[in-house]
């Protein structure tokens, strides 16, 4: 959708466009969205948590995306859907200004070796380095001072942000979203040692990503040492998120910030992972596992559901009296044992 197309949009057109049914005047028109306290009476705003419900009875909205059973408490027009903040990711995507707007085609100053193939409607930004081989398929837009590897191969749709950098062999799907910094198929971290020195294991894989992946600014994506990672269709993985080498990740998985996965783990499918949570290397996640944030998973786990590790914060003398504490489990462990066997003799 365009600026202008922006500009016109109705309640109508929105209520169409979101399968909504709307309550309230057709005709007037929305050139944004807002949250319920800040939106003004050209903004539709959404309710979508019940800790916002306090906000409604006030809110300036011109109409508020809701589920039904919060109708008789909206004071403005509204859009009805069973799943508002689902529909609130459909009207994002409708004002999103980047959308709809034509390809500025390849800058001057970008580097295109001859042998790299590229698509329809490419757009490649200032500074931008695309090197032998490549393949780039219809729409992809490659971003300033981004790089594309050799023999790399991008799916039609495809947006690379600026400062991107994707090594030499990596295979990317369609529709994938890859924001500023990140860097997809750098060396894993392999080295053999001798006893005194490291001595590097040359990673000779590459990386897999599916459809319609998105990964966050500045997260890492190594590269395989012999086979190659492989990230699923539909996995979204947020900023400064470390996977290692040769790490599988199923599809619809979500991997939140600051998450590590070591070397060769496989985290099946519908998982999600907490930020700051830590996998330890050669482990399996089955499908729908959630790993709370901050958790650091030491062993396999085979059956779905929810996982956590760690103690939440509280009082730091509090907190110093119970680490003692837990250090002297194991005794009390040992101390309990003798106990129960001198009773049941």
């Amino acid at each position: 959708m365009t600026r202008s197309d922006i500009s016109k949009m109705t309640l109508g057109d929105l209520a169409e466009r979101l399968g909504a049914r709307l309550v309230g005047d057709a005709r007037r028109r929305v050139t944004g969205l807002a949250t319920l306290s800040e939106a003004g009476p050209d903004q539709v705003a959404f309710l979508a948590n019940r800790a916002y419900l306090k906000d409604l009875p006030g809110t300036r909205a011109a109409a508020v995306l809701l589920h039904p059973q919060y109708a008789e408490t909206c004071p403005v027009d509204r859009l009805e859907l069973d799943n508002p903040y689902l529909g609130y990711a459909a009207a994002s995507r409708l004002f999103d200004p980047l959308a709809g707007r034509e390809p500025a085609g390849i800058h001057p100053s970008a580097v295109v070796d001859p042998s790299a193939t590229l698509g329809e409607r490419v757009e490649i930004g200032p500074q931008a380095v695309i090197e032998a081989g490549a393949c780039l398929g219809d729409d992809v837009s490659v971003g300033a001072g981004s790089v594309v590897g050799a023999d790399t191969t991008i799916g039609a749709g495809s947006r690379l942000h600026a400062n991107v950098t994707v090594y030499h062999g990596v295979v990317i799907g369609a529709r994938v979203i890859l924001h500023s910094g990140c860097v997809v198929g750098g060396d894993g971290f392999g080295f053999a040692h001798d006893g005194s020195r490291w001595h590097k294991i040359a990673q000779l894989g590459g990386v897999v990503l599916g459809d319609d992946v998105e990964v966050g600014s500045c997260s890492s994506i190594d590269r395989g040492a012999l086979g190659d990672t492989l990230i699923g269709d539909d996995v979204k993985i947020d900023s400064q998120v470390q996977i290692a080498h040769n790490v599988q990740i199923g599809e619809h998985s979500a991997v939140a910030g600051c998450v590590g996965i070591a070397g060769s783990t496989k985290v099946g499918r519908h998982c999600m992972l907490g930020g700051g949570v830590g996998l330890a290397g050669h482990l399996t996640l089955c499908d729908g596992v959630q790993v709370t944030g901050m958790s650091l998973v030491t062993n396999s786990i085979h059956a779905p559901g929810v996982y956590s590790s760690g103690t939440g914060s509280m009082a730091n003398a509090q907190w110093r009296k119970n680490a003692v504490r837990f250090k002297q489990l194991d005794d009390m462990a040992k101390r309990l044992a003798r106990l129960e066997r001198t009773r049941g003799a």
